[in-house]
């Protein structure tokens, strides 16, 4: 380990064990890489294996860093799906490392049994069928991400991991943000996200960053699993940066000639420098690409320019040339004299009196407004679920950025408000910025109120809280499904995006044993049950004192109001 690894917790220890945040137990070194320490742990609150990351040393002084952090870390804690690496919990503790205690940042994730890509382009070059396999996950998990309004920022091979099944899980999503948005030069963030060989020239240039960087950066991954390379490299990031913004990328069939020309045309197509001219949405990206792997070329749209001349030293585009040509050189050559001077004014009264007619019948008898086919009114979707919307400006043929922000007022999921506001007149295909609700800052756990699970869990995401471990409880009296308890307990405030744990009904109910008891004491042990008690005297076998019980017709876990025959000795 390096002086800026975990040595020993400030925190207590259980045993041998180190503790963090007096919750995670920490266990054997996984990994290190450019920004943080891994290493394999156990959530002794929830009891199951998790991966514990830890922050570097020296961005622990940074308090804007770890704001930030824990911030990106909760917008990340709220996406689940199969290709994602579930985030748990992030914040921060004081660590021991050389230079003494520091409080590091620290995120806790799921633990994934496996290789990351990297470790497994070691071991050998990828076929292309598995490469496109591959990013085709990847794809699928940045489609849910930027749907989630969440752009990685930081796409290679490091952050791709592969379980030993073969499925492909992605990570880190909101570190980079957090890197990026808390290092002021390309040196310092290239120092910390480990290359700039993944770079898309609008992070290289240090342009705004949207989901088409994502695309970049995928589209460099697929070339070097195709080719066993990157497509630009040089002696500093720098260097490679500037690679990114102003040279051409060979196509991968240069440097690997089994790459297919679909494959080519894909991948250069994603490399393209104008993010307009790239993909638009990781499942374009998909859909191309698996046209091409199946060996059918991609129908993707030709982005037309002007070809380049010299003149002078200087470059000028054909359109600009023409337009030079017809200042410089007058035109065509002229064929007739100027028309006479009374020829002129009466054709500018004329086209006067048109202008001033057409006007005033605009102005008093079509005052109704005149909009072009190709425009589009945003609409009111104040307070509306975050689907409904998206599938409302969707239809208006807008493209939607989502912002997620904590309110007080509007649900989680819902729409907080639109940039530019309700009643704007756009163009199809303008972008249009949607604030999405994460629920309060803080809220209180609710009542259980004799809710469902169902009802309690839309009313914690409602609140910007999520649900924890949903654990099963036998009970006599309430129906399945029903929300017994919860924890922590009702009206304990929490963060947004906590998790709260619940105990939910079964539905059955737990019989005990009562055969040997008298009645009088079986009766009591069934009765408060609610199940359908019978008492069958049997008169084959002597009466006893107390009338004991000799059989019973069910026992143990059973469903509520079930039948139940208790049998006696009659004489």
């Amino acid at each position: 380990m390096t002086t800026e690894e975990v040595n020993m917790p400030e925190t207590t220890d259980v045993g041998e064990q180190r503790i963090l945040a007096g919750r995670y137990a920490i266990g054997e070194f996984v990994g290190q890489g450019g920004m943080a320490t891994v290493y394999r742990g156990t959530d002794t609150k929830l009891g199951r294996q998790v991966a514990i990351k830890v922050m570097k040393a020296d961005l622990a002084g940074d308090a804007q860093f770890r704001s930030r952090f824990r911030q990106e870390a909760q917008s990340a804690s709220r996406m689940a799906h199969p290709t994602v690496v579930r985030v748990f919990d992030a914040g921060d503790d004081l660590i021991q490392t050389a230079d003494g205690p520091k409080r590091l940042p620290f995120i806790v994730m799921e633990y994934v049994e496996g290789t990351n890509l990297r470790q497994l382009e070691a071991k050998g070059r990828l076929s292309q069928s598995e490469a496109c396999r591959v990013v085709d996950s990847v794809l699928t998990a940045l489609e849910y991400s930027h749907r989630a309004g969440i752009v990685h920022r930081d796409i290679k091979p490091a952050n791709i991991m592969i379980t030993k099944s073969g499925q492909v899980k992605v990570m880190d999503f909101g570190i980079a943000r957090a890197v990026s948005d808390t290092s002021s030069t390309l040196q310092e963030t290239t120092a910390i996200l480990g290359t700039a060989a993944y770079f898309s020239p609008e992070q290289a240039k240090g342009e705004s960053i949207d989901a088409r960087t994502d695309l970049y950066s995928t589209a460099v991954m697929l070339y070097e699993l195709l080719t066993g390379d990157v497509p630009f490299r040089g002696d500093t990031a720098v260097a490679v940066a500037y690679q990114h913004v102003s040279e051409r990328p060979k196509p991968p069939s240069d440097r690997e000639p089994e790459v297919t020309p679909e494959l080519d045309r894909v991948v250069l197509y994603g490399l393209a420098k104008d993010r307009a001219k790239r993909f638009q949405s990781a499942s374009e990206f998909r859909e191309a690409l698996r046209e091409a792997a199946e060996g059918r070329m991609p129908k993707l749209a030709v982005q037309q320019q002007d070809t380049v001349l010299f003149s002078g030293g200087e470059e000028v585009s054909e359109s600009d040339l023409a337009l030079r040509q017809l200042s410089e050189g007058g035109g065509a050559t002229r064929t007739q004299s100027r028309p006479p001077v009374m020829w002129t004014w009466a054709a500018i009264l004329t086209i006067g009196a048109v202008i001033v007619a057409v006007v005033f019948w605009l102005v008093t008898l079509a005052p109704q407004e005149f909009l072009p086919d190709s425009s589009r009114e945003v609409p009111d979707l104040i307070d509306m679920p975050r689907g409904e919307a998206l599938d409302r400006l969707r239809d208006l043929e807008l493209t939607t950025i989502s912002v997620e922000q904590t309110s007080e007022t509007i649900a989680n999921d819902h729409i907080i408000s639109t940039e530019p506001e309700a009643g704007s007149v756009l163009t199809s295909g303008d972008s249009i910025t949607i604030y999405i609700s994460t629920g309060p800052e803080t809220a209180k756990v609710p009542s259980v109120g004799r809710m469902s699970e169902d009802d309690y869990r839309q009313k914690l995401e409602d609140l910007g809280l999520t649900v924890g471990i949903v654990s099963k409880q036998d009970d006599p009296t309430e129906a399945a499904g029903r929300v017994l308890s919860v924890t922590p307990e009702p009206g304990t405030e929490l963060e947004s995006g906590s998790g709260v744990e619940m105990v939910v009904s079964s539905g059955n109910v737990q019989v005990p044993e009562v055969v040997a008891q008298p009645m009088q004491v079986a009766k009591s042990m069934v009765e408060s049950l609610g199940l359908n008690v019978t008492y069958t005297p049997d008169p084959s076998c002597p009466t006893v004192e107390g009338y004991p019980i000799i059989e019973q017709s069910i026992v143990g876990s059973q469903a509520q109001r079930s039948a139940l025959t208790l049998k006696y000795c009659a004489g």
